[in-house]
């Protein structure tokens, strides 16, 4: 029996006495499994199963906790003036984009990371990583005579936390049988897209309940370490490490070599760079144009609207790939990229009005559009590789496939950068964020098109629906 805190009870390896018998499965010291094979009905119905979902479970509580981090500086950042820091514009901007580069530019190693380490082993290491960010925070902000750079230096070390995705979604690959594959892998990154808005809800709680006039900023860093720990602890007791979890560097090679790697990125970019950028820098958007808004009370605490944006397109993220696989992920993601550019259009054109909740809404319906475009962009992955390499039974199509969607997801995640530096820009030519706008409706335009060209319009990749 396999339960919760115990090693998995193993059997050794024994002869197979007839061809339907479940492949044997071994344990060693350090939570080890050799013989992993959830392709094979019988292993899976009674043992795999098991085994991969409670896995899963604490999987998707450490990638969490890292989106949680990643995102704590977008709510902080804002929060800091009222603390009593000298911070210009810019240099808020600087700390709510450089933790979303960092994390992008992260994804890329940990992507490898959980075959050389194993997916438990690592989980410990990355999620005792995210330490170390919580505690810079804490320490950075309880003196507003930390200077500009110690500040930055700490918020970068967020990044660790969006590259916990990377790893995470790697890992759970491993465990579960193609068929489900989908279905896990949805689990795990929209769990972890939560913990976006889970941060910008507590930590305005949190930093206000009695405190007073002031403002309690360490504990935004100092309520995160418990379930860090929390997560370290359940890892290690719950999770294993699977011995043919290999890293496919030859299938990155050549997923690199590839140029629809390269258009699905940009489209990535587009979806859930969008989602993340915009997560990222709502409460900034917030507090700069409805100040009176940025901070509701109560009780004896305050609470941030902001938090509604990361939800809204965490939670729509999976009707997206659902409707990919209806209507062809190829005609959701247009769909989504027109949606998008409309209502950045009529945010530009509605912002003078100066109504809080004409501007909410806009930005809700361009969450969800985000998440919607976000699931359909992940899901035309496999089926634009599928396509290239032969059909879904092409073993190196598959291989390429896997490799693509790590590296897609961490050229996506420059999104979280560039959407807040594209708005520190307009506002420090111009005063006002229109120009930055005006810039994203005409790249939501350039990517409609370009999705329309290579993967809609008759007569690319086979004429087959993406």
């Amino acid at each position: 029996m396999v339960t919760d805190t115990a090693p998995p009870n193993l059997a050794p390896a024994a002869p197979a006495e007839t061809a339907s018998a479940a492949p044997a499965l071994t344990s060693r010291p350090g939570r080890w499994i050799d013989g992993w094979d959830p392709e094979h009905p019988a292993q899976w119905q009674q043992q795999g199963r098991a085994i991969a979902r409670r896995n899963l479970r604490w999987s998707i509580f450490a990638e969490f906790l890292g989106f949680v981090v990643w995102q704590l500086w977008s709510i902080v950042a804002v929060m800091l003036p009222a603390a009593g820091f000298d911070l210009d514009t810019g240099q808020l901007f600087w700390l709510i984009s450089i933790p979303s580069l960092v994390g992008a530019t992260l994804r890329i190693p940990y992507s490898f990371l959980v075959p050389k380490f194993g997916g438990r082993n690592w989980t410990i290491i990355s999620a005792a990583l995210l330490l170390a960010p919580t505690i810079a925070l804490a320490v950075c902000v309880s003196n507003p005579e930390t200077p500009f750079g110690v500040l930055l230096a700490a918020a970068a070390l967020a990044g660790f936390g969006g590259g916990n995705f990377a790893s995470s979604m790697s890992n759970i690959t491993y465990f579960f049988p193609q068929r489900e594959k989908g279905w896990a892998l949805g689990l795990n990154a929209a769990g972890g897209n939560l913990g976006a808005s889970v941060a910008q809800f507590v930590v305005p709680i949190v930093v206000t309940i009695g405190a007073g006039a002031t403002l309690n900023l360490p504990l935004a860093g100092w309520i995160w370490v418990p379930f860090i720990l929390l997560a370290m602890f359940g890892a290690a007791r719950s999770m294993d490490n699977l011995s043919n979890a290999k890293a496919d560097f030859a299938g990155s090679a050549a997923a690199l070599r590839e140029p629809h790697l390269w258009l699905l990125s940009l489209l990535y970019i587009g979806t859930f760079g969008s989602f993340i950028g915009f997560a990222s820098v709502f409460p900034k958007l917030i507090a700069d144009q409805f100040p009176e808004f940025s901070a509701i009370a109560v009780g004896g605490a305050s609470v941030s609207l902001a938090f509604l944006g990361a939800l809204v397109g965490s939670l729509a993220r999976p009707y997206g790939g659902r409707l990919a696989d209806r209507f062809g992920g190829a005609r959701i993601t247009m769909l989504a990229f027109a949606t998008m550019g409309a209502i950045a259009l009529g945010v530009l054109v509605t912002l003078p009005l100066g109504d809080f909740w004409l501007f909410l809404g806009c930005f809700l319906l361009l969450f969800a559009a985000a998440g919607i475009g976000n699931g359909s962009t992940y899901r035309m992955v496999p089926v634009v590789f599928a396509l290239r390499g032969g059909g879904t039974g092409d073993v190196s199509a598959q291989r390429k496939s896997a490799a693509a969607l790590g590296l897609i997801s961490a050229i996506g995640a420059f999104g979280g950068f560039l959407i807040p530096q594209a708005l520190n820009l307009s506002f420090q030519a111009t005063g006002g964020y229109a120009g930055a706008f005006l810039g994203f409706v005409a790249s939501y335009a350039v990517l409609l098109v370009l999705t329309w060209v290579v993967y809609v319009r008759s007569g690319r990749l086979g004429a087959h629906r993406i």
